[in-house]
Formats: structure tokens, C-alpha cells, sequence
């Protein structure tokens, strides 16, 4: 037990520090290739913080481990919004006035509509990845066409997203050797955590689908609440519930959209009678607390923490079971 445990958390903290740097060498060479700040925003800086999660769930899916797959996108869209929420709301309330967030908002829960729709099907195939690839394109070109027609270029919540990155590489030979560091890393890190995943799994007695929802999904979404983290004591708030939002618009159309072309993806019967309904339901609340209320304060983020506490729970003891006797 303890081998396969070290093998998980060695690549776990492979993933994390690699996926650190990589974001740092391409933020770092984007801008000294004076790229604009929210496009940095609104594609580095997206796709660094969700590259763990790219590649753990490829390298699962690849390899027949589809409950690792498809469990760490679920399980890290349910983390990012109930632990997030839970942790960082309690010290730094999350504000809800800036207009990009409806916008990203609306798209969050569409995009989790669609993907349960998907799910039914039993199979995401190719073509219907490349199709959420294609909507993921699409509202990222929207997103960057209204923020400048809306506000200045570096005024939006995707160029302040650049502002928490510090210390950046300031030569383009150091951004390319980060880039390829941390690129290397973050395959090999998917790579041991995902064995290590497996392993533990069996001994545990429990699914592999458990595993990717719980332990797995907790440690690909570090990146994120790390930045949102900065984010928030830094009084970033927007910046701080954009990170929640944007990672899960890519986690639910980008990764199983990429994934999908590489390799069909079985959805498990687990996922489908709890908790992809768990997912869509925290996904609603979560919206719609944020189009209705002009902060998401204390009570709301004591609320989610402990909801997601009893989600991890009923993973491993089913909870209906002994509340119904």
C-alpha cells in the first residue's frame, strides 16, 4: 500500500511543480513576445492551470482507465466549485458584478448540459469531441471580441489573471527551457500518478472511478486553487471566480473534447447514476448564486465546504445507506 501511495504522490507533486513551471516559461514568453495580456489570460494561462487534468486523464483513457478519465473531470468541476468556494470564500468573499461573469457563467452551465447529454450516449466519440473543441473555440473567440469592444485590453478579468504570475523567465531562451521543463514533467508526473491511482484503487477494494473523483480530481485541480488563492488575497475577487468558471468551461469541453479524439470514452455506470447529477446540480447553484447575488459570501462558502466533505465521504461509505438504516 505504501509503494503505490508514494508512486501517487510523487507524481502528484511531479504534476503540480511542472505544470507551475510550464505556465510560468509560456506566460514569461508570451510576453516578451508582447502578446496581449488577455490573450495570455484567455489561452495560457486557461489551458496551463487545466493541463494537469489534459494529461492525467489522457494518459488514463489511453491505457483503458476510463473511470480515471472521466471521474477526474467530474470529480475536479465538483472541487473547483465546492472546495474552492468553501475554502477561499470564507476569508475573501467572491464578488459577482463584473459582466464577463454572467457571460462565463451561462457558458459554464450550457457547457455542463451539454456534456451530461453526452453522457448518455454511453460513448463521447471522436466526432462529438472535436464538435466541443470546436464550441470551445468558438467562445473563447467571443469572449476575446467582447472584452475588447466592452473594456480596455488590460482591464479585462483574463489580463488581470496575468497580473498574479510573478518572478517570470525575462529572455526567451529561459521561457523555452521552463516551457519544455515543465511540459516533460507534467507528462511524466500524469504518468506515475495515474499507476499509482490504479494500484491504489485495488488495493482499496473501491472503483477506479472513486479514485478519479476523489483523490486524483483533488490533486489535478492544486493549480487552480493555488491561483485563485492568489487571486483572492490579493482582493482580485473577479479574478479569483473567473479562474473557477474558466477552468470548468475547459475541463468539460477542452480535456474530454482532446481526450475523445485520441480515444472514444466509455462513461461508467457510477458516474451516471450519482455523480454526474451531483456535477450538474453544484454547477446550477453555483451560476445561479453568481448571476443572482452580488457577493458569494461566508454562510454560502461554509455551505459548499462542508457539502463537498460529505460528496468525498459518500465516495466510500454510502451515506443513504446508514442515514436510512
Amino acid at each position: 500500500m505504501i509503494a503505490p501511495l508514494a508512486l501517487s504522490i510523487g507524481g502528484l507533486v511531479l504534476l503540480l511543480v511542472a505544470a507551475e513551471i510550464m505556465i510560468r516559461g509560456a506566460v514569461g514568453g508570451s510576453r516578451i513576445l508582447k502578446i496581449s495580456p488577455h490573450v495570455i489570460g484567455l489561452t495560457v494561462i486557461a489551458f496551463g492551470t487545466s493541463a494537469p487534468e489534459l494529461f492525467v486523464s489522457l494518459k488514463a483513457a489511453m491505457h483503458g482507465h476510463d473511470g480515471i478519465a472521466v471521474g477526474n473531470v467530474v470529480g475536479s468541476n465538483i472541487a473547483n466549485i465546492l472546495l474552492m468556494i468553501g475554502t477561499v470564500g470564507v476569508i475573501y468573499p467572491f464578488a459577482c458584478g463584473d459582466p464577463a461573469i454572467r457571460r462565463d457563467g451561462f457558458a459554464l452551465l450550457l457547457s455542463t448540459i451539454v456534456f451530461v447529454i453526452l453522457c448518455h450516449t454511453g460513448v463521447i466519440e471522436p466526432w462529438q469531441g472535436i464538435t466541443m473543441l470546436g464550441v470551445l473555440v468558438c467562445f473563447l473567440a467571443y469572449c476575446y471580441i467582447t472584452d475588447r469592444r466592452n473594456c480596455a485590453n488590460d482591464d479585462s478579468i483574463h489580463a488581470k489573471e496575468v497580473d498574479e504570475f510573478d518572478n517570470l523567465p525575462d529572455t526567451m531562451q529561459k521561457a523555452a527551457i521552463y516551457t519544455v521543463i515543465g511540459l516533460v514533467g507534467v507528462v511524466f508526473g500524469a504518468r506515475l500518478l495515474v499507476d499509482g491511482a490504479v494500484d491504489v484503487a485495488r488495493l482499496l477494494g473501491v472503483s477506479e472511478t472513486v479514485i478519479g473523483i476523489t483523490m486524483v480530481a483533488l490533486g489535478t485541480s492544486m493549480p487552480e486553487l493555488a491561483t485563485t488563492v492568489v487571486a483572492a488575497v490579493r482582493r482580485h475577487n473577479d479574478v479569483a471566480l473567473g479562474n473557477i468558471i474558466g477552468s470548468n468551461i475547459f475541463n468539460t469541453l477542452g480535456i474530454l473534447g482532446v481526450v475523445s479524439i485520441v480515444t472514444p470514452i466509455t462513461i461508467p455506470a457510477e458516474i451516471m447514476e450519482t455523480d454526474l447529477w451531483v456535477m450538474l446540480g453544484v454547477t446550477t447553484v453555483f451560476v445561479t448564486a453568481a448571476l443572482g447575488l452580488k457577493t458569494l459570501g461566508r454562510p454560502l462558502a461554509v455551505l459548499f465546504f462542508f457539502s463537498y466533505a460529505l460528496f468525498i465521504i459518500d465516495q466510500f461509505v454510502d451515506l443513504t445507506r446508514l442515514i436510512t438504516g
